[in-house]
């Protein structure tokens, strides 16, 4: 399981872990709320961009479902007739500085998430630690842009923001203490604070939000794709009966490998720590015919995957319409 996996395990109740790093999470969470204090007081200062900033993000560490999110809104925004946009960290990338993306981008270089963003999302996307950076260097390099999606952008106070979108799964907050005791990175009250609350699959309505309008969002998808030839494509149906393998190295790995078993197929499971850098030894499991991934780990694997290798590409589906939701706050609701 490794370290991270340790901790990650522990977040989900009170236990002896999480106690003895009480004293790390009360002075992680002193600092949060500092450093929140100091853009309340004015004492640290937001920069407005010349385009609405729509930010994406979560109060806890891991996956919760942000990048389908943000690929869904950037895809309906463009149908919609704006120009999105996207900035992101690069966490997992060794970029310096500021860094465009593509579809040749290296995961090691620009991070999986914002490979997986530029593959899929069909506009722009930089990364960048300083989100304000990337941002400019985005506007400069398509002047064009008329919208900003930031993913995992929520805690990066500096960049100002016109539509703030939290999303929750099913872990909810875990046992509610700050990182690293907890998964939280925010405390609880934090969500009552965003315009809008994702809630993902069968995630519960917290009750720490407020009067704010709150989303569903189910990932869906069914046809796997070859990773190597993306033009083979199958159901589960012609799956079944092999020997099958099924990793996933997200924040919540579980949500693949039940994704897996609902769609009737047995597969030996292997969870790895979010954004972890695969080998070749990674894949090498005894007796394999056919090894399943997610999309943002198929970033990393396909230089050194086995042929019989398929992805699941998934789709978010939002109810309510959140774009038009988006479009509505950033423009006023249409005449009627």
């Amino acid at each position: 399981m490794g370290v991270q996996g340790w901790i990650a395990a522990g977040w989900r109740k009170r236990g002896l872990g999480p106690v003895l790093l009480l004293p790390l999470a009360l002075a992680f969470a002193l600092s949060a709320n500092l450093r929140r204090l100091a853009y309340r007081l004015g004492w640290a200062s937001s920069v407005k961009l010349p385009v609405p900033v729509v930010v994406v993000g979560n109060i806890t560490a891991g996956g919760s479902g942000k990048t389908p999110l943000v690929i869904h809104l950037a895809q309906e925004l463009s149908r919609r007739g704006w120009r999105p946009g996207i900035v992101s960290r690069g966490h997992g990338g060794n970029a310096r500085g500021v860094a465009a993306v593509s579809d040749s981008s290296e995961a090691a270089h620009v991070g999986d998430e914002p490979l997986l963003l530029a593959r899929r999302a069909g506009c722009p996307v930089f990364v960048g630690r300083d989100r304000v950076a990337a941002a400019r260097a985005l506007l400069s390099a398509h002047p064009d842009c008329n919208v900003l999606l930031a993913d995992d952008g929520l805690q990066h106070l500096r960049l100002a923001r016109d539509v703030e979108i939290v999303v929750m799964d099913e872990r909810g907050i875990g046992n509610g203490w700050p990182l690293p005791a907890g998964p939280l990175r925010e405390c609880p009250a934090r969500v009552a604070e965003a315009d809008v609350l994702v809630l993902n699959g069968d995630a519960p309505v917290p009750s720490q939000v407020g009067p704010r309008r709150v989303f569903r969002m189910r990932l869906v998808g069914d046809r796997w794709r070859n990773l190597h030839d993306p033009q083979r494509t199958c159901g589960a149906a012609e799956l079944r009966g092999r020997r099958l393998h099924a990793l996933a190295g997200i924040g919540n790995p579980l949500r693949f490998f039940r994704q897996v078993e609902q769609m009737g197929l047995q597969a030996q499971s292997h969870a790895f720590p979010d954004h972890h850098v695969f080998r070749p030894s990674d894949l090498a499991f005894a007796g394999v015919d056919t090894l399943l991934m997610t999309e943002k780990d198929a970033v990393k694997c396909s230089a050194f995957a086995p042929p019989e290798t398929w992805v699941l590409p998934v789709e978010a589906q939002l109810d309510p319409d959140l774009a038009q939701w988006v479009v509505e706050k950033l423009n006023g609701p249409p005449p009627a």
